[in-house]
C-alpha cells in the first residue's frame, strides 16, 4: 500500500498520480519540453488536467511529437485531420493556437537564444519555492503570471491567459506547489 502524502489534486488515480510523484513542479529548462507543456496547459483551458493527461500520448502522435517547427508549418489538410481526430479535444482555436504559439515560440527562440532563457528570465532562473499548507491555499494566478500572461500575448500567442500561464509555471517547476506535508515538497 502507497503510504505517501502527496497534494490531493492528485490522489486516487495512478496516471495523476504518477505524473505528480515524476513531472509535476520539476524545473524544466528544455525547449521541447517547454513547447509540449504550454500546448497542453493551452489546451486544458477550461478543462480538467487529468482530461488531457488521459489524451497526452495522442496529442504527442497527432502534433508530432510537439515539434514546433513542424507545427509552426502547418497547413489546412493538418488542421482538418487533427480537428478529425477523436484522441485529442478537437478545438478549432485551439488545434489554431497551437499553430500560432509554434510560431511565437520560434520568435521567442530568435530574440534570446531559447525559450527557457525567456521564460526563466521571469524568475531569474530559478525556481520560486512558495509554503503553502493547503490546496485551498494555493492561488489559480499571480501578479507574475499576470506579467508573463501580457508578455505572451503581447508577442503573439493564444489561449495563455494567468491561469494557464500559473498552470505552466507550476508544471515546469517556476514555482513550487506542492503543499508543505507532500513528500515531493523538498524533492523538488
Amino acid at each position: 500500500m502507497d503510504t505517501k502524502h502527496r497534494c490531493g489534486w492528485c490522489e486516487g488515480d495512478p496516471l495523476y498520480e504518477t505524473y505528480h510523484d515524476q513531472e509535476w513542479g520539476v524545473p524544466v529548462y528544455d525547449d521541447n519540453k517547454l513547447f509540449e507543456f504550454l500546448i497542453l496547459e493551452t489546451f486544458q483551458a477550461g478543462l480538467s488536467w487529468i482530461t488531457v493527461l488521459r489524451k497526452r500520448e495522442n496529442f504527442r502522435k497527432a502534433f508530432d511529437h510537439f515539434d514546433y517547427k513542424k507545427i509552426a508549418n502547418y497547413q489546412q489538410s493538418k488542421i482538418d485531420t487533427l480537428l478529425q481526430d477523436t484522441g485529442i479535444i478537437r478545438n478549432k482555436l485551439k488545434v489554431n493556437a497551437t499553430i500560432t504559439n509554434a510560431q511565437a515560440f520560434i520568435k521567442i527562440q530568435q530574440e534570446f537564444g531559447t525559450f527557457s532563457k525567456y521564460i526563466w528570465g521571469f524568475v531569474n532562473g530559478k525556481p520560486i519555492k512558495n509554503a503553502y499548507q493547503a490546496l485551498n491555499d494555493i492561488p489559480a494566478n499571480t501578479p507574475l503570471s499576470d506579467t508573463i500572461s501580457k508578455d505572451l500575448k503581447k508577442r503573439g500567442f493564444k489561449f495563455v491567459g494567468t491561469t494557464v500561464v500559473y498552470a505552466h509555471m507550476q508544471a515546469t517547476g517556476m514555482v513550487n506547489d506542492h503543499i508543505t506535508s507532500c513528500f515531493r515538497y523538498e524533492e523538488v
